[in-house]
Formats: structure tokens, sequence, C-alpha cells
């Protein structure tokens, strides 16, 4: 049960990157959410001011339209701790190159902790291209 309540609650944050929609995002992650990520160029992002930006500065400027692979291994630890591994973001980006389109794969860990009876990203690890680009 608490595989498939992590793989919706998962589906449900990348619908809410691909929607460009920051308020359902910050309903789904702790706001002291901790993250390494390509964008962040090797720094640890601590609190939601660095994502958004990129929900308000990057959905006007090109679409981002991201597929969700979930990987065959989770470790649950206890009730209320999760790690999901093995995810793999397909993103396509059109609007930037010239309007020409860039398909990009990155491999993410995500930490959820259940608090309130809902499950909430609390870390996670993206390594990959950034989707976004870096100028």
């Amino acid at each position: 049960a608490r595989k498939q309540e992590i793989i919706k609650v998962t589906e449900q944050l990348i619908e809410a990157i691909n929607n460009g929609d920051f308020e359902a995002y910050t309903k789904i992650c702790d706001p002291g959410l901790t993250s390494f990520e390509p964008e962040a160029l090797g720094n640890l992002v601590e609190g939601m001011d660095f994502h958004r930006f990129y929900f308000e500065n990057g959905k006007h400027a090109f679409s981002v339209s991201m597929n969700l692979h979930l990987g065959r291994e989770y470790y649950f630890f206890s009730e209320i701790c999760s790690m999901c591994f093995s995810a793999a973001l397909n993103s396509r980006i059109i609007g930037h190159l010239g309007g020409m389109p860039k398909t990009m794969q990155s491999e993410e860990t995500r930490v959820w902790h259940r608090r309130d009876g809902k499950w909430q990203n609390v870390h996670f690890h993206r390594s990959g291209s950034p989707t976004v680009p870096i100028k």
C-alpha cells in the first residue's frame, strides 16, 4: 500500500511541475525541502525559493514535459519515512535553441516523510542534465 501511495504522490509532483503549478508543488513538498540538482551546480538547495524561481521564470520561456519511469527498487524504512530509488525523468523541452526540441534524461532519488496522514517530499537528489538550459 505504501509503495502505491509513494508512486501516486510522485506522479502528482511531476504533474504539478509539468503544469507549472507552484502552489500544488508546495503542498506536496516540505517547506524546508533540501535538494541536490544540476541547476544548483553542486550546491545544497534549502527551502522553496530556488524552486519558485524556476516555476516563475521558466514556464514562460519554454515548455517542459516530463515523463516519470519508476525503477524497481523501493526501500521503506518505517511508517513515516520512505525512500524512492531509481526514478528516471525524461524531459522534452521546447522553446530554447531556436525553438528546436531537446530531450534529456535525469535520475533521481526522493525522500518522503509521512506527516499528518500525508506524504511530503523532504529531500531529493537529481543527477543528469539540467531540465532547463544553463547559460
